[in-house]
């Protein structure tokens, strides 16, 4: 499975920063895949949380980020 790793930071505290995952439902994603068709789920997940700023984010294999 594939998944967006976005590291994320409060606004108003820019101190205050987390690692958010996304994961893609469909298991044929490539990182390819992944890296041009992320932006939209990042977006969508802007969308829902107006408050936080995205850092910057990746794409990988579940298993080789899980904790990086």
């Amino acid at each position: 499975m594939i998944e967006i790793v976005m590291s994320v930071c409060f606004i108003q505290e820019p101190t205050r920063c987390e690692d958010v995952r996304l994961n893609f439902m469909a298991q044929s994603v490539t990182p390819h895949q992944c890296m041009m068709y992320g932006q939209h789920e990042i977006a969508k997940w802007m969308e829902g949380h107006p408050k936080w700023r995205i850092q910057r984010w990746r794409c990988g294999a579940a298993k080789q980020i899980a904790k990086a």
